[in-house]
């Protein structure tokens, strides 16, 4: 018979499986990829608030982007870190801490598809109304748009955590390597029904219009470039839009294979480790695809590294 505590305020996570041997190279990945998402995105950030010439929309708002992954892995690989390091009966965590955990990386997985969806947005202004963009993509704009994107995720993900608080627990286990919805409402032995409809909604509806919007706006590009004689628009169009789509696939993707790995339990294993990855893998390639792709950040970056080889030694 199952031993029940109810309304406990220490959980336990279960954590990654992983070999004595393996623990190491594991650990030394994670922590490696953790300290070059911070320095990466850091230093975007810190690149586009020092150089005027990158106050434009787009650098702004994906200012947005760099943000989240660094809330997003801050939130998560430092804790798996230390938990790796610990026997399984020491991998414990406050209830508080818990739900804190589940609702920034839920808010943060929210954001970044309404985060993609503005900047979306801002290319479909640059290439199909250049005349007003300068009108349209003003600073106040910039504004609400940001705030927009993170209002819709924060509203959208403090209902999905609310249904969840409200319920009784009975268990003390969560069974993944960080804390998440569903981690916390399978602690309940309540009827958790509005819970899997909610979240289910949730998931369908943020997609949908996250898709949608991609399908839509990239169409109407599409036909925009097939239509002009503009060489230069074309090839713009083609640089900035490929840039963002592939940031848009990498996510998309991650985020696909987590949902399709918890519908196969027998998979448990690989679906922590794509859960984890799903934050690691799109704040490592960010900054590098912006980076690379965007001539703007490459002469800032440039520029740079320029002014700090002709300071004078002493």
């Amino acid at each position: 018979m199952e031993n029940y505590t109810y309304n406990s305020f220490t959980l336990q996570l279960e954590g990654l499986n992983v070999s004595k041997e393996s623990i190491y190279p594991v650990f030394l990945f994670f922590f490696f990829s953790y300290l070059f998402i911070m320095v990466a995105n850091v230093g975007i950030a810190c690149l586009v608030f020092i150089d005027k010439s990158l106050h434009q929309p787009m650098y702004l708002l994906f200012c947005n982007l760099t943000f989240n992954d660094i809330l997003g892995n801050s939130i998560l690989v430092p804790r798996l870190l230390l938990d790796m390091l610990r026997p399984p009966s020491q991998r414990l965590i406050g209830y508080y801490e818990c739900v804190v955990q589940a609702f920034t990386s839920h808010m943060c997985n929210a954001a970044s598809h309404t985060v993609l969806m503005i900047m979306t947005f801002d290319r479909y202004v640059a290439i199909c109304n250049p005349l007003r963009y300068a009108a349209i993509m003003t600073n106040k704009m910039v504004i609400k748009l940001t705030v927009s994107a993170w209002g819709v995720a924060f509203v959208l993900v403090g209902i999905l955590l609310g249904l969840t608080i409200r319920l009784n627990r009975c268990r003390t286990l969560i069974e993944s390597l960080y804390c998440n919805n569903a981690g916390l409402f399978k602690l309940s032995c309540e009827n958790v029904f509005i819970n899997n409809v909610y979240g289910l909604t949730f998931t369908v509806v943020l997609f949908t219009a996250s898709i949608g919007s991609m399908v839509l706006t990239y169409t109407k590009i599409t036909v925009i470039c097939l239509t002009s004689n503009n060489k230069s628009l074309n090839s713009k169009a083609l640089k900035t839009c490929s840039t963002h789509l592939v940031v848009y696939l990498i996510m998309l993707i991650s985020g696909f294979i987590v949902i399709t790995l918890h519908r196969f339990p027998q998979y448990s294993d690989y679906r922590k480790y794509c859960a984890i990855l799903f934050h690691i893998i799109p704040g490592s390639l960010n900054p590098i695809i912006y980076g690379v792709q965007s001539a703007e950040i490459c002469k800032s970056l440039s520029k740079l590294s320029r002014s700090k080889s002709v300071l004078p030694s002493f």
